[in-house]
């Protein structure tokens, strides 16, 4: 057996549940492994204040995520960006099959949280993203000086409601039963702000539009009565907190899971699968906050240790001890001032560059504005990593500016280039992106090779995007790889915050949004999850059939949730 890839666990997920279990098995001299397909945080790191964790007065989710994982990394814990494709889990040592490789285990923990819920009404399908929306965080903005709804009357939509009221001129909050369900804490900042309407005993029947949402109809579930909300030649938003599913749908027929699809656990977080714990979200449990997710993790983590320990006594197998991580400090005492780029990110930077088997260059266009100079120096910072990046500022404007191309060494444009700074969620794909026009880039399957490889008319992808938006580097990544692989294609990102010119061109209503060809011919993609498969192959696939030419030759415009 290869010993580099045997860990003791290896923990599937990585949000607060995952990180925590992380940080006690590294800290108990354990091997673990955090295997995270997205971003690591979790659903949380949309969340902008967080107020009820313990010892902490106020944070954000991305920022008490970011300290869970240096935490974590400090005690020697290992994290890979990968889609988890398979599991093998008879036998004491258990497989976990990713996109970019095989890794062996004697404990697996599932920490894969959930995903916002569809609630099924006429309309809903075909107006998410027109309209509809599921992230306050994510497309709030979007409906400045609009009428917005709210459906759902928990603890997510009477908090999301009055984040919404930032933006939005009205919110109107429509819940089935007689009251919310959470906290009164919770809701009464809801009901008594002067932005926000709540109809209780109330329904949604129908949502209408053409290329967006133009009409909402609700029932009052007592008298029957009707109402029609349509504002004449405007568009409004839809926005639906209804809870989440979780994300079971590789293990679901080989774990104990109750009708909804959570995993059943003990007092342990034990799954009925030997070896196999459960944290956080995706478990049965009645209150899924942040803290009970840590808990959960803590919990598992301790199960776990003892699991280890007698799998290492039964198998004669010894997974090596974690890498303690040290911080450095300089003279006097006092810790090093960061530059642009954290320390540890840094580190996985390196590990990244390494791997890339040709140079590019990073050309840049700019001008006058402040973001100009943000990019500027962002790029040369990332390229101060590595000899295998040169950033150069191109003698010609550019529409849209500033934005960097990536070139590849000899000159040529790769077709992959981000108006605006890649930040945010959209570091990872932007970095993503350069390992793909580098090489080796990620693994893709040969059926979806060849449609990329197939793609022989002219396409320009324009992918609209929130750095804040947990969503949209899925889309990004998916987008590039294919621009890196078939010359015909270019994949452009933007973050919209910088170009409201391009949001009010092309409507949008939430991201991530693509606009194939530069024209606005509505062509809705449904809803639909990702197939079991390498986390590249599955988002170039879905993309690759998108994109095909249409056999009337027009043009396309797709957004996508």
């Amino acid at each position: 057996m290869e010993m580099e890839q045997l860990y003791d666990v290896i923990v599937i997920g990585g949000g607060p549940a995952g990180l925590t279990a992380a940080l006690y098995l590294a800290r108990a001299r354990y091997r673990v492994l955090v295997v995270e397909k997205e971003h690591f945080g979790g659903q949380i790191t949309i969340t902008n204040e967080i107020v009820n964790y313990p010892g902490v007065a106020k944070t954000s989710g991305r920022e008490l995520t970011d300290t869970m994982r240096q935490q974590a990394e400090g005690f020697g814990a290992e994290f890979l960006l990968a889609e988890v494709t398979a599991f093998e889990l008879d036998g004491d040592v258990k497989t976990v099959k990713t996109g970019r490789g095989e890794y062996r285990c004697f404990g697996v923990l599932l920490a894969t949280g959930a995903h916002p819920r569809m609630i099924g009404f006429p309309g809903e399908a075909e107006f998410r993203g027109r309209g509809v929306a599921y992230c306050a965080t994510c497309d709030g903005e979007f409906f400045t000086g609009k009428e917005v709804f709210v459906i759902g009357g928990g603890f997510a939509a009477a908090e999301e409601s009055v984040f919404l009221t930032r933006y939005a001129k009205h919110v109107t909050i429509l819940i089935r039963d007689e009251d919310f369900t959470c906290a009164e804490a919770v809701s009464r900042a809801a009901k008594e702000h002067p932005k926000i309407t709540v109809l209780t005993h109330t329904a949604v029947v129908e949502a209408t539009g053409d290329t967006a949402l133009r009409s909402l109809r609700y029932r009052d579930l007592r008298t029957g009565e009707e109402t029609v909300f349509a504002p004449h030649g405007d568009t409004f938003g839809v926005f639906v907190f209804a809870g989440y599913e979780p994300e079971t749908a590789l293990i679901r027929d080989k774990i104990e899971t109750d009708p909804r699809g959570y995993i059943v656990t003990d007092g342990s977080q034990r799954t009925s699968l030997e070896g196999v714990y459960a944290a956080g979200d995706v478990c049965v449990k009645e209150l899924r906050q942040v803290v009970t997710a840590v808990g959960d993790g803590a919990k598992a983590a301790t199960a776990l240790e003892k699991y280890a320990a007698a799998m290492q006594e039964k198998t004669g197998l010894r997974p090596r001890k974690p890498e303690i991580k040290e911080m450095k400090a300089a003279s006097g005492g006092e810790a090093q001032p960061e530059g642009i780029f954290p320390q540890q990110v840094m580190q996985q930077l390196e590990a990244v560059f390494e791997r890339m088997q040709e140079p590019l260059i990073l050309e840049l266009c700019l001008d006058e504005k402040a973001v100009s100079e943000e990019l500027r120096s962002y790029m040369e910072e990332l390229a101060r990593l590595t000899p295998k990046l040169t950033v150069r500022k191109s003698t010609e404007g550019a529409e849209h500016m500033p934005l960097v191309r990536v070139l590849r060494s000899d000159g040529s444009n790769s077709g992959l280039a981000f108006h605006g700074v890649p930040g945010g969620h959209e570091f990872t794909s932007f970095i993503m992106g350069l390992y793909n026009v580098a090489g080796p880039g990620q693994a893709l399957d040969g059926e979806t090779m060849g449609r990329i490889k197939a793609l022989d008319a002219p396409t320009d992808m324009q992918i609209f995007v929130s750095l804040s938006c947990t969503m949209c580097p899925e889309l990004v990544i998916a987008a590039q790889h294919i621009a890196a692989l078939n010359p015909n294609v270019r994949a452009e990102a933007y973050d919209l915050n910088h170009f409201p010119a391009l949001k009010e061109t092309y409507n949008v209503m939430s991201v991530p949004c693509l606009v194939l060809n530069g024209e606005k011919d509505t062509v809705r993609e449904k809803e639909h999850k990702p197939a079991a498969g390498h986390a590249g192959t599955a988002r170039a696939k879905r993309a690759a059939h998108r994109i095909g030419p249409r056999d009337d030759g027009r043009k396309q415009y797709i957004s996508v949730t």
